[in-house]
């Protein structure tokens, strides 16, 4: 992924004299045709290589038989065969990276989500304040502006922790990104090496993150505006509805540029070019990208779920117990000391260990499944694994 004379970046025209006499790939199935301004079709891991001649084929059925034959099995170098996948397959692929790379994978997990539970200990520890306490004596409407105030203040209170959550998942996003691109074509990628990768595309990808969770708020402070100006009962319930309708615009966002990351990280694009690449991969497949990303986020919550149940609680109740049990004023008061903030991020570190490798698995997969059925990136990924036999029966 350097620069260097022979090998284009991802998604860069060639230099000027450079790549003339290089073959074009197969034309897209979509009928757009890659353009000397747009990313050309290159496999989105290990070296980008200038596209080459497909070999001969071997027939339509790669063994000559009687009638028409059969299709030729799909070449499968790495983690994923090269042909469209199915949503289970891209999930399916997700969880082989993560079991065939595991030591990188483990590695790159641990080494950011340490750091971001130790971080969040200490702000919860520290700098948190303690929660504004509700008089049990007040007045209604007493009662509802003292708890606004404390969901207000606890609110502003989980923005530090948000904070050192969103670099953390960035940094692995980057990362396992390289990871799990170097898996499809069935090669092997170091910590060192990924981080070497990964680095200088940090900044964007924070901007990038930045730009869509602004695009977001946005979408919700616009639906909830119009019930707060009419400011009586009828515009609680517009307010309400404008709520709704903000949120289902903030998931068209976030679906319609999920795809901007891995375009961002593996092509070398700029921020409104990924998300201009990414709005065209998932144009006409919205509800397929939705449906993946979906599953995926359930999976994660089951997994949560899993070691919440099995070693979060119990190791919480032991810890209550051994500081003195729920009658103690330092626990009801949700001071809970350093012992129980360690077994939460204990935790932690193992729902996030998961759910980064996952989650960057799979948008990196729909990403390629995408450019596999819009740019035949199949025969590219072919062509730069060289796996035996591809182009007839495997």
């Amino acid at each position: 992924m350097n620069d260097t004379p022979g090998r284009a970046s991802p998604g860069s025209a060639p230099s000027e004299g450079q790549g003339v006499n290089v073959p074009r790939p197969s034309e897209p199935v979509d009928g757009n045709v890659p353009t000397g301004d747009g990313p050309s079709v290159q496999p989105p891991a290990g070296r980008w290589f200038p596209p080459t001649a497909p070999p001969p084929p071997a027939g339509w059925g790669g063994r000559q038989g009687p009638g028409w034959g059969q299709p030729p099995a799909a070449a499968k170098p790495g983690t994923i065969p090269l042909r469209p996948l199915g949503v289970g397959e891209i999930l399916g692929g997700a969880v082989a990276t993560m079991r065939t790379r595991w030591r990188t994978v483990l590695g790159i997990s641990l080494t950011v989500a340490v750091p971001a539970q130790i971080a969040t200990i200490l702000v919860e520890r520290f700098l948190l304040p303690d929660p504004e306490p509700i008089d049990p004596d007040a007045s209604g409407m007493e009662i509802l502006r003292q708890a606004a105030d404390s969901a207000q203040a606890e609110a502003f209170g989980y923005l530090p922790s948000l904070a050192i959550s969103l670099i953390a998942v960035l940094i692995s996003t980057a990362m396992l990104a390289v990871v799990v691109s170097r898996s499809v074509l069935g090669r092997p990628v170091t910590l060192s090496e990924a981080w070497s990768e990964a680095r200088s595309r940090l900044p964007r990808l924070l901007g990038l993150a930045l730009l869509l969770i602004l695009l977001s708020t946005a979408a919700l402070a616009v639906g909830l505006l119009p019930g707060l100006l009419v400011g009586n009962a009828a515009g609680a319930g517009l307010a309400l509805l404008g709520v709704l309708v903000g949120y289902a615009v903030s998931i068209w966002l976030l679906v319609r540029f999920s795809l901007a990351f891995p375009a961002l990280m593996l092509e070398r694009q700029s921020i409104a070019a990924a998300m201009r690449r990414s709005a065209k991969l998932v144009k006409d497949a919205w509800w397929r990208t939705f449906g993946a990303l979906a599953l995926t986020v359930l999976v994660t919550l089951l997994v949560a779920l899993v070691v919440a149940l099995f070693i979060s609680v119990p190791l919480g109740v032991i810890t209550v117990i051994s500081e003195g049990g729920a009658t103690d004023p330092a626990l009801t008061s949700g001071d809970l000391g350093w012992p129980f903030l360690i077994v939460s991020g204990i935790g932690g570190v193992i729902i996030s260990t998961v759910t980064y490798a996952l989650l960057a698995g799979v948008v990196v997969l729909l990403y390629v499944d995408q450019r596999i059925r819009r740019e035949a990136l199949d025969l590219e990924l072919g062509r730069a694994a060289g796996p035996p036999g591809y182009g007839t029966d495997d």
